[in-house]
C-alpha cells in the first residue's frame, strides 16, 4: 500500500493516511484484547471498527466514482457516510455485547 501510494503521492496521499490511520486503529484494538486493558472488550471492538470504517471509506473515496450507484452522490458521501453507518453499528453493537455490558456494570 505505501509502495503505489508513494508512487502517485498526489493521487494517493489520501488514501495513504486512511490506511495509515486504520492500522493504528487495528493495532489498538488488538493489543488491547491481547493485553487485557481496563475496559478491553469496548477499546478491541472500537479500534476494529475504526480500522474496517476506515478502510470502507478509503474504498469509497477511491472507486465511489465508479459505481453505479455512487456516482450519483456528491464527493462528500464517500467520506461521511460509511462513518455515519459504521458508527450506529458500533453504538448498538456495544450497547448489546455481554462483555461491554458487564465492565460497565462493574465499573458503577
Amino acid at each position: 500500500m505505501s509502495a503505489l501510494a508513494f508512487s502517485r503521492w498526489r493521487e494517493d496521499y489520501r488514501l495513504f493516511i486512511l490506511g495509515l490511520l486504520s492500522f493504528v486503529a487495528a493495532t489498538i484494538g488488538r493489543r488491547a484484547m491481547r493485553k487485557l486493558w481496563p475496559s478491553w472488550p469496548r477499546i478491541h471492538m472500537t479500534g476494529m471498527a475504526a480500522s474496517y470504517i476506515l478502510m470502507v471509506t478509503a474504498f469509497y473515496v477511491d472507486n465511489g466514482p465508479n459505481l453505479p450507484l455512487w456516482r450519483e452522490l456528491p464527493p462528500l458521501a464517500f467520506w461521511i457516510l460509511p462513518t455515519l453507518i459504521g458508527a450506529r453499528i458500533l453504538i448498538n453493537a456495544q450497547l448489546r455485547h455481554p462483555l461491554v455490558r458487564q465492565m460497565g456494570e462493574r465499573d458503577l
